[in-house]
């Protein structure tokens, strides 16, 4: 990979989806090939992107919000792609991938590209290789990037960090004021989107988000809350309306770059974790392990002993 490196990434911005499709499994892999193909991509090419991550409870409507979000936007013009991050089987390493079946209207158009990836065990609903697949597809030209991230009904502060404006999608009924605030929801939101609007509890719900977020205290961007039916394509209009808003508030506060310069230390620190994490696994096997395992054991040495004389390479 090392030498074609430049060519598959020039046929990806030439176009070219089979390259651009390889491209991504190339990233998605990992390794020596994926920081070849990263290494080969302009320093500066994801400055007109915009990332949107879109995080939510299981059952919530997510892929059918970002359905009709990437309607609106080639309505607009807009080249669009959709990472949509699927669970992984925890036998198999399957993923669902269940989103691209969801999209299929857009299946003909060439101006949007649906990829699905799977979080590989990886709990925190961003497979690892997002941030580089997103840099990928803002390289093949992509100004829009919808991030559609695993509903494991926890906090998913990563979307927050690998996105420039994260929606979180709710529905009405859902948890009461303790439990938002518990979840953290408050923090990684920029737009709330109250989906399936058409159900008892809406008033109750949005009331309660917006008094949380009154509480909060002063911020340079409120979060709006955003009433939507997804199903009937209601509210979706609004909800970008307020995408776009925020995008315009980080822009004209300069506040863009310091939000991505935290997103690239971030995914450095997830670089180098990744990195650090293969080494542990390399101390921790073969013979050496199997004979500091068997002295814990037997009583002549401690975990704490064992581990650093496997870090420090020591005999």
């Amino acid at each position: 990979m090392p030498g074609s490196a430049a060519p598959l990434v020039d046929a990806a911005r030439r176009g070219d989806r089979v390259a651009l499709a390889r491209l991504l499994s190339v990233v998605e892999a990992g390794g020596d090939d994926a920081r070849a193909a990263l290494s080969a991509l302009p320093v500066t090419v994801a400055d007109d992107a915009w990332t949107v991550g879109i995080t939510g409870a299981p059952g919530a409507g997510k892929s059918t919000l970002t359905d009709q979000l990437v309607g609106h936007l080639r309505a607009a013009g807009e080249r669009v792609a959709v990472l949509a991050v699927d669970p992984s089987s925890p036998f198999t390493g399957g993923a669902i991938l269940g989103d691209r079946v969801r999209m299929q209207r857009h299946a003909t158009d060439l101006d949007v590209f649906i990829r699905s990836m799977a979080t590989r065990g990886h709990l925190g609903g961003l497979a690892r290789a997002t941030p580089q697949a997103a840099r990928v597809l803002a390289a093949a030209g992509y100004r829009w990037i919808l991030v559609e991230t695993v509903g494991v009904g926890q906090v998913e502060v990563e979307i927050a960090r690998a996105a420039d404006t994260t929606v979180v999608v709710v529905n009405p009924g859902w948890g009461d004021g303790v439990q938002a605030a518990k979840a953290g929801l408050l923090e990684i939101g920029d737009v709330f989107a109250v989906n399936k609007a058409d159900r008892a509890g809406l008033a109750a719900t949005v009331h309660d988000l917006r008094a949380m977020l009154e509480l909060a205290g002063p911020r340079p961007w409120m979060p709006p809350v955003v009433e939507t039916v997804a199903t009937d394509d209601r509210g979706v209009v609004e909800l970008l309306d307020a995408i776009r808003a925020h995008r315009t508030s980080l822009v004209d506060s300069d506040r863009l770059a310091e939000v991505r310069e935290r997103r690239i230390a971030d995914e450095i620190r997830a670089l180098v974790l990744d990195q650090l994490t293969k080494q542990a696994d390399d101390f921790c096997s073969g013979p050496r392990f199997a004979t500091v395992v068997r002295q814990v054991a037997d009583g002549t040495s401690d975990p704490y002993t064992a581990a650093t004389i496997l870090s420090d390479g020591a005999d």
